[in-house]
């Protein structure tokens, strides 16, 4: 299941290094922000995130980077992968518990 993003890579980027370098030509960053996010046509909610995401990357803000929440997806993933696996045993060996109880002693 992947997910298609609207912007690119490149694009996101552009926008954050605009907001870092005007931020002084406004009166907040969120001011700096919101010009810039109605220039690219985003939001200004999701440059805010892009610009906080790329701050945590940078080890300026704390909190996961963008390498660390792809590993923590994965992980999460193989977790749910593994419990579906688990109850899927789980159910067959119920099965054949009862199947085997059923049957028959042999004279």
């Amino acid at each position: 299941m992947t997910r298609q993003t609207r912007y690119s890579p490149e694009v996101r980027a552009r926008a954050v290094r605009m907001v870092v370098e005007h931020r002084g030509e406004h009166a907040s960053e969120w001011a700096a922000i919101g010009s810039i996010a109605a220039k690219i046509g985003c939001t200004a909610e999701t440059l805010r995130g892009w610009v906080r995401q790329s701050e945590r990357d940078q080890g300026l803000r704390a909190g996961p980077t963008t390498d660390e929440r792809e590993r923590i997806r994965s992980l999460e993933r193989e977790v749910r992968e593994l419990r579906q696996a688990n109850e899927i045993l789980r159910k067959a060996s119920a099965y054949f518990a009862m199947a085997e109880l059923d049957r028959r002693p042999k004279p």
